[in-house]
Order: structure tokens, then sequence, then C-alpha cells
């Protein structure tokens, strides 16, 4: 069998300092820590990133690659509730994976200007992908909702998914390193952004969307 490279030094700083900032907050890391925590020397780490913030930066940048396959909206079909769901999910799964930076918005937004910009952006991109999937079960008559209903339902969707895991930790702060309680406060995620779009869905895509949440509701 074909031995794997080894990671490269700056791959696993990431790798660390994403793991620190998920379990104790970006505030609460510095890059004395990263490198305690590498077993490498502060000179070392100062070879690959000049400071925090380039970690962050970087960090970031690993999840825009990540979320832009998500949220690039296909130009070659209309969606259907199914793609909302997965879509929802796959989501919430990145969103966990990249946990510190909705944890600590507000901090790393008043203290890093690309942050900033960036994060303003990628928000503009999810309220653009929740405007796909409305206005796309509107067109084949799924959801029907009047143009001003549709602008406040795609931020609606948008800022429930933003908010949603502080919500959560705040519910359960003690547990809320257990899969169990991770994977049901996703699931519940996915169905309470899905559920503002239920008012307006008619047809097919209403028996549908109840039969899909039947078992976030019985959970």
């Amino acid at each position: 069998m074909e031995r794997k490279a080894p990671r490269r030094t700056r791959e696993r700083i990431l790798e660390l300092s994403l793991h620190l900032f998920n379990t104790y907050g970006e505030p609460n890391v510095n890059t004395t820590i990263i490198a305690e925590e590498m077993r490498i020397s502060p000179g070392n780490l100062y070879y690959h990133f000049k400071n925090k913030d380039d970690i962050v930066n970087s960090i970031f940048q690993q999840f825009e690659r990540e979320i832009d396959q998500l949220l690039t909206v296909p130009a070659d079909r209309r969606p259907d509730v199914e793609d909302a769901w997965l879509f929802l999910h796959v989501l919430f799964e990145l969103i966990w994976k990249y946990r510190f930076f909705y944890r600590d918005l507000n901090n790393l937004l008043i203290n890093n200007r690309m942050l900033e910009l960036r994060f303003k952006e990628l928000l503009a991109q999810k309220v653009k992908m929740a405007h796909w999937l409305c206005e796309g079960l509107a067109a084949q008559d799924l959801l029907r909702a009047s143009p001003a209903e549709h602008d406040a339902l795609a931020t609606n969707m948008v800022v429930v998914a933003t908010y949603w895991l502080s919500y959560e930790y705040v519910r359960n702060p003690r547990r809320f390193h257990e899969p169990e309680v991770v994977g049901s406060a996703l699931a519940r995620g996915c169905y309470q952004v899905m559920s503002l779009t239920a008012p307006y869905l008619v047809g097919d895509a209403r028996a549908l969307f109840e039969k899909l949440a039947a078992k976030y509701v019985e959970g």
C-alpha cells in the first residue's frame, strides 16, 4: 500500500487551530497556545503565519471554498422540496465544522476587517440561494407568496440558519460536545428553517414537507 505523504506544518497548524477555536472560542486561543499544542516554537509558527488573524483568515478561506460549492445557484434546473432539505443539511454540517465563526461572530467582525467584508458577502450568497429555492418552487406553483413575502422568507431563512447553533448552545451548553446532542440540534435547525416555508407550500410540496418533517417533529 502507498503511504500517505505527511501533512505539511502549515496544514497541521490550520487543522489544530480550527479545533481549538471550535472547542474554546477564538478569543480564548492565542498563538502561544497554538504553538504549545503543536509542540513547535513560536518562531516556527510565525514562519507560516504572521499572527492569529492570518490563521483565522486562512481558515475562513477554506470555509469559503467549501461553502461556495454549496451556494452556487444551478442554472439548469428548478429546485424541489427535497433539494431544500439536502441544502440545509449540508449547510448546517458546514456551519458546525466551522462553528467558531458563527459563535464568535460579533467579536471577529469587530476586530477583523477582512472577515467583516467577506462574511457580509457570504450572507448575500445565502440569501440568493434561499431566493432560488423559494422562487423555483413558486415557478412550479408549489409555493405561493408575494414578492415581498419571498424577500422576507429568504432573509428569515438565512437569519435562523446563521444563529441557530448559538440558540441551541444556550439551551444546552454543558452537553453541546456530545454527538447525539449536536446531531439533534442540527436536525432541528434544518426543520426550523424549512418550516418557515410551510405556510406558503401547496399541493405535492406541502405533502412532501409534512412527510419529511414528521421525523423531526417526533424527535
